[in-house]
């Protein structure tokens, strides 16, 4: 059980933390704002207003914006990083969905062997002294199953969102590249 109980509070520190990280990912409306800005011909007060940012779109954006003549090149390289940063910690969330279960079924595996061992000991004369061992050994179990239902859930969820907001970054960064264009036309 104390294996579960370590496998439980590390899935809800990760949770935790990834639910967080997830909250103050969104940058959709200043990305609009900053494409408008290039398309209106302020290209480097949308630099000046994208650098510095924490949101992942927008330090995407603003790699692309300070590498105008081959802007996919340089949000490549970042994109890299901001997607390793998302699924930070997923990993172990992954593993705590497969291994808890596992551990479950020793821990009943294990109390099933010391339920035998008394009824060996102590003969057929003690059916409660068994069946209390064997109801004891199931809760590994159902703690296991349980511990990786909670961790599932989450999980699946921060997939999804890590799919969507990739998707969200392929789409601004082909209208900054379509954007860009123009302007590294009219700087040869």
């Amino acid at each position: 059980m104390l294996p579960l109980a370590a496998c439980s509070i590390v899935a809800v520190a990760v949770i935790l933390e990834r639910m967080y990280f997830f909250r103050h990912s969104g940058a959709a409306n200043l990305a609009e704002t900053l494409l408008a800005m290039i398309t209106g011909n302020q290209r480097e007060e949308a630099a000046d207003r994208a650098k510095g940012s924490p949101l992942p779109l927008i330090r995407i954006l603003a790699a692309g914006m300070a590498h105008p003549y081959q802007p996919a090149k340089a949000m490549e390289a970042v994109v890299v990083n901001e997607l390793a940063a998302m699924r930070r910690g997923l990993p172990i969330l992954d593993t705590i969905v497969t291994l808890s279960p596992l551990l479950g079924l020793l821990g009943t595996i294990i109390g099933m062997i010391d339920s035998f061992q008394v009824m060996a000991l102590s003969g057929m004369g003690q059916p409660r002294a068994v069946t209390g061992g064997i109801a004891e050994a199931l809760i590994a179990t159902a703690t296991g199953i349980t511990v990786a239902v909670i961790a599932l859930i989450p999980y699946n969820y921060f997939l999804a969102r890590i799919e969507r907001e990739t998707e969200i970054i392929e789409h601004y960064a082909t209208r900054l590249e379509l954007a860009l264009n123009p302007a590294a036309e009219q700087q040869r």
